[in-house]
């Protein structure tokens, strides 16, 4: 009896580990690398651009971005050749929201201030469970591409 019950509980602890492994949901991990805004071309709107990546076991979205530039900042999907608003955009776990240019991007609407080249903007991204990350947006030349200045 006493061997049985010995087994019974280094069962019973064993169990508690592994389920302790599983526990719920950890909170997603989120970081912003690449964020830049060109120069806008009108006075009144601009777009702005950066990815979010997600190391950690649990989805997120972005659902909301606030600036000092603009009261006005939007999320918007692209679908084939249109865009449109949407409330918030999935960032997965172990992966990334990319925001780049002819695709999903923000949008910065009723600019108080045009921002012009070397200026940064400052940004506030809410999600909908991690905690806000503040960012700055460099404002780079108008036609600045990432991918041919040597930057990912």
């Amino acid at each position: 009896m006493n061997r049985r019950t010995a087994f019974a509980a280094a069962l019973a602890a064993t169990a508690g580990l592994a389920l302790a492994g599983c526990g719920g949901d950890s909170a997603p991990e989120l970081k912003v690398s690449g964020a830049y805004m060109p120069q806008p071309v009108m006075k009144d709107m601009a777009g702005g651009f950066l990815v979010i990546k997600n190391s950690g076991d649990t989805a997120d979205k972005l659902t909301s971005v606030t600036s000092d530039v603009s009261d006005d900042v939007t999320i918007h999907r692209t679908v084939g050749a249109k865009m449109e608003q949407v409330k918030s955009l999935n960032i997965p776990a172990h992966g990334e929201l990319k925001l780049s240019r002819g695709g999903n991007h923000l949008m910065f609407m009723a600019l108080k201030k045009k921002p012009e080249n070397g200026d940064k903007v400052s940004v506030e991204l809410h999600f909908g469970k991690a905690k806000p990350i503040k960012a700055v947006l460099p404002v780079k030349a108008t036609n600045y591409d990432p991918q041919h200045a040597g930057h990912q």
